[in-house]
């Protein structure tokens, strides 16, 4: 599955800072703005990653489970 987030990205100095705004806590940075993009995607998906774990602690084992897609 596949996502997509805004990502903005400044400069600051040396480095290239970004965040997504979608995804509050989600910041990257990078000498490049490839680096910053990657370092941004790696937070966001482990924030997406945390969120879901922390999501499904609660779910009864006899709940029934499925996956939504959404495009």
């Amino acid at each position: 599955m596949q996502n997509q987030f805004t990502a903005v990205f400044e400069q600051d100095g040396d480095w290239v800072i970004g965040y997504c705004p979608e995804i509050p806590g989600a910041n990257g940075q990078g000498r490049t703005m490839d680096e910053a993009r990657e370092s941004l995607a790696e937070a966001i998906a482990l924030i997406l990653e945390d969120r879901r774990e922390e999501g499904l602690r609660g779910v009864p084992p006899e709940a029934i489970r499925e996956t939504v897609t959404v495009s």
